[in-house]
């Protein structure tokens, strides 16, 4: 129980700092640097949210742990077969939102683009307002075989995707305002037709 408890206050501190990197007030402090402080920003942050998840996986492998369940088949295979479509819908939205502009190289080799933003609300953003987000919740809580350091590391990174995209929220309000209210009252969250009234 001890690794669960780590493993869960790993995840979440990961999360937390992740979540501060993305901060407004941090691409303010990256402007400091003059050009290449804005073209870089988000290569950099997406190279460190990466190297620094690794040792936070790397304790779900190395403490003690304990299988909960494992699916049997045929069951398995509809699991597997709702990963392969949390993946391709993955892959499906960083094709629609761009992925080199995702992760940063497109700003980081060709400068910032000069036009400006566009609140993206086709495709898969039809249906759900993250749907990046919730591909990989899809993904991780469909695995065929769940053990008790796994069962922790889903339990934060959900926490930190729902409280992320919350604070993506925010900054979208604050930069869209009513256009992304309205797009807000009538989409999803994170699941396709669930969604609650939001004040006006």
């Amino acid at each position: 129980m001890l690794s669960f408890a780590v493993i869960f206050l790993a995840v979440l501190l990961y999360g937390a700092l992740h979540s501060a990197l993305a901060t407004l007030w941090m691409k303010q402090t990256a402007r400091r640097f003059g050009p290449l402080g804005v073209r870089g920003y988000r290569f950099v942050y997406n190279a460190f949210a990466l190297v620094s998840l690794m040792p936070v996986m790397a304790l779900t492998v190395l403490l003690e742990d304990r299988q909960l369940y494992q699916i049997p088949w045929p069951w398995r295979a509809l699991t597997l077969a709702g990963q392969l479509l949390a993946l391709l819908t993955l892959l499906v939205g960083l094709l629609q939102t761009g992925v080199w502009q995702f992760l940063g190289l497109r700003q980081l080799l060709y400068g910032v683009e000069t036009q400006p933003p566009t609140l993206v609300v086709s495709g898969l953003y039809r249906w759900v307002r993250h749907p990046l987000y919730s591909a990989g919740l899809a993904f991780i809580w469909l695995m065929p075989s769940m053990s008790l350091n796994l069962l922790a590391f889903n339990l934060g990174i959900s926490v930190y995707i729902i409280l992320g995209a919350i604070l993506e929220e925010r900054k979208l309000q604050a930069e869209f305002g009513r256009e992304y209210n309205d797009y807000r009252r009538r989409t999803a969250m994170l699941v396709p037709f669930l969604r609650w009234p939001w004040p006006s």
